[in-house]
């Protein structure tokens, strides 16, 4: 049964507290980014046999199963993939910026130059679930951005092949290379590249504790998008809602992982009771009830509070990757929001929108990463390089006060460089 509490009614630390983030798989990940960057694919085929149950002869998927798997969807499913990506690159493509330069009459330039990642590694999960929409999401940004080489690295099933729905997602969003590698072994793969598998320069995408402790010890010899942590959702709503479809939006969160965080905050405590009692009849229908109840059980809360200023104040503190604020007038509160991921406005935006179709990114900052950071976006696929001109003219306007600043701080060859330029000006 889930937990319900008083807002204010025990300290916030215990009230907010988190599933951790890591488990201690620190020495085992070392391990492995060891062994692969040591024996290549000879490491990633015995992981594979080891972890997937998979003997493999190669580890890149064919064109020849990119295109049987394409056709194995439905074509109901395929026009779906398709309207996905085609929200998504909507969206992202309001992303898409220029460099800019400035210049001043005397001889200066300013600016800014926008240059895509060349290479991008891309990591799928593909484990209780496959998870097509995550390749999109990273795809199809990294894409717009005009990055080089798309690598997707995903782990495959015990027969040997991917996930069919994964294979046609990566056909639509213009994938270059699949490897059929999961796990720390994969982040390996691609940080540090294998005969097969191609060295990247940046890492993006969810996985389990492994995969993230990975990216967290590779971080520096590539370039990582975030740490990401279990997935959780925070649904703001007043009376006016439905129990059963406040229940759903929790479970719908709770199915993804036993560590995933599902939390109703409300000033209605009649609301709240009957929340409770439609999670312990909708639990029993779905397939995913042993991870849901786990889910809900153990991390799941619901919150009452005075009023929704007051439960706005909560979703701040707690600053949740998904954040639900279910009332008729949703945009009302927008402006009180300050940490959150992906916000969804109303009694019609459930979260498994944003999941999947509506265009905004899923890969989020979770954990309450949400007060520093942002969704993936078409920025975390390129980099930003700046240059300056200065005419001699401009140089010499400003020489003066250059070279007293430097000497200001004891360093007398960045003055001399400065001044070097005009020796020969000097009576």
């Amino acid at each position: 049964m889930i937990r319900i509490f008083q807002y204010g009614e025990v300290p916030n630390e215990t009230l907010f507290i988190r599933s951790p983030l890591f488990t201690d798989v620190g020495p085992v990940v070392a391990e492995i980014l060891a062994d692969v960057r040591q024996n290549g694919d000879a490491a990633l085929l015995r992981y594979t046999e080891k972890f997937d149950g998979a003997r493999l002869d190669s580890l890149r998927v064919t064109d020849a199963e990119i295109e049987a798997a394409y056709q194995s969807v439905s074509e109901e499913y395929r026009a779906v993939l398709r309207l996905a990506a085609e929200n998504i690159a909507a969206y992202h493509r309001n992303q898409i910026r220029p460099g800019f330069a400035m210049t001043q009459p005397n001889g200066v330039v300013l600016g800014q130059k926008i240059t895509p990642i060349e290479r991008v590694g891309l990591y799928v999960p593909n484990g209780t679930a496959a998870y097509p929409s995550s390749l999109l999401m990273n795809c199809v940004p990294a894409k717009l951005a005009g990055c080089g080489m798309l690598v997707v690295v995903t782990p495959p099933g015990p027969d040997g092949g991917v996930d069919p729905a994964i294979l046609a997602a990566a056909k639509l969003a213009g994938v270059d290379r699949i490897y059929k590698v999961g796990g720390a072994q994969a982040i390996a793969a691609l940080a540090y590249g294998t005969e097969s598998v191609p060295r990247v320069d940046k890492i993006v995408g969810p996985g389990n504790a492994y995969v993230a402790e990975a990216k967290k010890q590779v971080f520096g010899a590539v370039a990582i998008d975030t740490i990401a942590g279990p997935s959780e959702v925070l649904i703001v709503a007043d009376d006016t809602n439905d129990p059963s479809v406040v229940a759903a939006d929790m479970l719908a969160q709770a199915e993804h992982d036993v560590m995933a965080t599902s939390v109703l905050v409300t000033d209605s405590p009649a609301l709240a009771d009957a929340v409770a009692r439609e999670l312990e009849r909708q639990l029993p229908l779905l397939p995913r009830e042993d991870i849901a109840r786990a889910s809900i059980e153990n991390n799941g809360k619901i919150v009452v509070v005075r009023s929704l200023d007051d439960a706005m104040d909560c979703a701040n503190e707690i600053a949740p990757e998904h954040l639900e604020i279910c009332v008729d007038d949703p945009f009302s509160y927008l402006g009180k929001v300050k940490n959150a991921g992906s916000i969804f406005l109303g009694k019609h935006a459930p979260e498994a929108l944003g999941d999947y179709l509506a265009g905004p990114n899923h890969t989020l900052p979770t954990t309450g990463t949400a007060k520093f950071g942002s969704p993936l976006s078409v920025d975390d696929f390129v980099k930003k390089s700046q240059y300056t001109y200065y005419s001699r003219e401009a140089l010499a306007d400003v020489r003066a006060g250059l070279m007293l600043f430097a000497e200001e701080e004891g360093l007398h060859g960045h003055a001399r460089s400065v001044g070097i330029r005009f020796e020969e000006d000097a009576p």
